[in-house]
């Protein structure tokens, strides 16, 4: 079991792991849970250091916080599988984060606002209100027909010159509503043509690598 942990921390952090020293609030390990929920699933390696070194479960406690994240401090809860590793006396925990069938999973916010998280990369993300649209409208988009019209065009050149675009930006290019624009980048994403990307300062959308290949 020692060379089974070793080898996950060896791959480090990402989309689909992620390291907790410990854990102290569990609604803090619950956007965790829910980025996971709402992404591809992963697992947390509790007791293990940022750089991958091993600190260890502390106490008891962390188990029950855990659970109480897992049950209480997410929306629907989240089935977790939780496994104990014993490594040159220190004790690893390990949860198995499998994707929610029920999507989206949504945690409190630091200000108690349920909301829901995606995983990108080795941190976790708030979905705005145009992914909350492709997760509901995902399983009905088969068949779905766009309606090239001036604003998908106006669209579609601005992205073809390797740009990024916000909700913001395309409204403010376009001259509509938040709830057309949001319309029309759901659409885009759930057919292909898009894909959304987060960094620090905020979510953006461009086109995607395959759309880009063959255009």
């Amino acid at each position: 079991m020692g060379r089974y942990i070793h080898n996950l921390i060896s791959g480090g952090e990402g989309v689909n792991l992620d390291f907790k020293y410990c854990i102290s609030d569990p609604g803090k390990i619950a956007r965790t849970l829910s980025a996971f929920s709402n992404t591809a699933g992963g697992k947390l390696l509790i007791g293990v250091r940022d750089n991958g070194s091993l600190a260890g479960v502390r106490s008891d406690e962390e188990y029950y916080m855990i659970d109480a994240a897992a049950r209480l401090h997410c929306e629907p809860e989240v089935s977790i599988i939780t496994r104990t590793h014993t490594i040159n006396g220190k004790t690893i925990m390990e949860v198995q984060v499998p994707r929610s069938t029920s999507i989206p999973v949504r945690a409190r916010d630091e200000h108690g606002r349920w909301k829901a998280y995606f995983r990108q990369k080795d941190q976790n993300f708030m979905a705005d209100r145009v992914i909350l649209q492709v997760w509901r409208r995902s399983g009905k988009a088969r068949g779905l027909l766009l309606r090239f019209e001036e604003t998908e065009n106006m669209l579609l050149n601005h992205l073809r010159g390797g740009e990024k675009i916000t909700v913001q930006e395309f409204r403010n290019l376009a001259g509509i509503n938040s709830r057309q624009a949001e319309k029309i980048l759901s659409d885009f994403v759930l057919c292909g043509l898009i894909i959304y990307e987060a960094s620090e300062k905020g979510i953006f959308y461009r086109l995607s690598d395959k759309f880009e290949a063959g255009k």
